[in-house]
């Protein structure tokens, strides 16, 4: 993978299109994904996107904006005038097109220095989407950002599964992520699993019946209209669908999300979140 250092024009990007509901804005510290080769880069929706990706192959490069801490205290006050003018209040999703905890996090420390740059310029809301269990690593910061602003961890764990068939490897641990999971609700960060895009769970109560040990609360989507198309046509030009049928033929079908629904709010009453209401934090049952 190609990792090279770039200086960011802007940082906060309006959002438009799925996002646009949950969030006024989108943070990406990193362009491109360090994790675009392993299970979850297999039908990430960000390797479609031609203006990130420049006609690379996704997981082959990582850009660090070594100045995105600087960018986003300059540019904080005019984005935050125009969200609580224009969306209602200064939401940020960091992030949704990389990951903003990559093994290189701890060299270059992008993340760590927009986190600590929240401190004294704090949005309304932040949502913190990761596949990493390095998330632990910044739980300091994140415990005093809890008390400044809405916050909540989202941490994908999208199946029990610690292989599915002719895919990659996961890009970190099921179990570890779990114990990420663990580690920030002890230390009283509000953190949510998500299981999206939802893959074939192997024993739905026993993963269900965990995540409502650790977390607290679960989203769930699919790929079927999770993936930015209406029909989940860009996954299924993928070789997602077809591994995730050899396991379970259902698991393709967005019933399958219903069913694994249903089956969560045994576990999770009140607690449970779909598609894009749960990202939003809103219509739990």
């Amino acid at each position: 993978m190609l990792t090279s250092e770039v200086e960011a024009r802007s940082i906060l990007t309006r959002t438009t299109g799925y996002l646009k509901t949950v969030c006024s804005h989108s943070l990406q510290p990193y362009r491109g994904c360090p994790f675009g080769k392993a299970l979850c880069g297999v039908g990430c929706y960000v390797q479609h996107n031609r203006y990130v990706t420049q006609g690379r192959p996704w997981g082959s490069f990582l850009e660090v904006r070594v100045n995105a801490a600087e960018v986003y205290a300059r540019d904080f006050a005019r984005e935050q005038r125009w969200a609580r003018r224009s969306r209602g209040g200064f939401v940020i999703f960091l992030s949704s097109a990389t990951e903003p905890f990559p093994p290189s996090e701890s060299r270059h420390k992008v993340t760590a220095g927009v986190l600590e740059a929240m401190i004294d310029r704090s949005p309304d809301g932040l949502i913190v989407q990761t596949h990493s269990r390095r998330v632990v690593e910044h739980v300091e910061v994140l415990k005093r950002l809890s008390r400044l602003t809405s916050l909540r961890v989202h941490v994908s764990i999208e199946t029990d599964l610690d292989v599915i068939p002719g895919l990659p490897r996961h890009a970190d641990p099921i179990g570890a992520r779990f114990d990420a999971v663990e580690r920030l609700k002890r230390e009283g960060v509000r953190v949510i699993v998500t299981v999206s895009p939802l893959l074939p769970i192997g024993d739905p109560e026993r993963f269900f019946e965990r995540i409502s040990q650790v977390a607290d609360g679960v989203v769930i989507d699919h790929f079927i209209g999770g993936d930015g198309s209406a029909n989940g046509s860009r996954t299924l030009r993928t070789a997602l669908p077809e591994a995730m049928s050899r396991i379970d033929p259902e698991s393709t079908d967005l019933s399958y999300r219903d069913r694994m629904c249903a089956l969560a709010r045994r576990f999770l009453p009140g607690r449970v979140g779909t598609h894009i209401d749960g990202f939003a934090d809103r219509n739990w049952s």
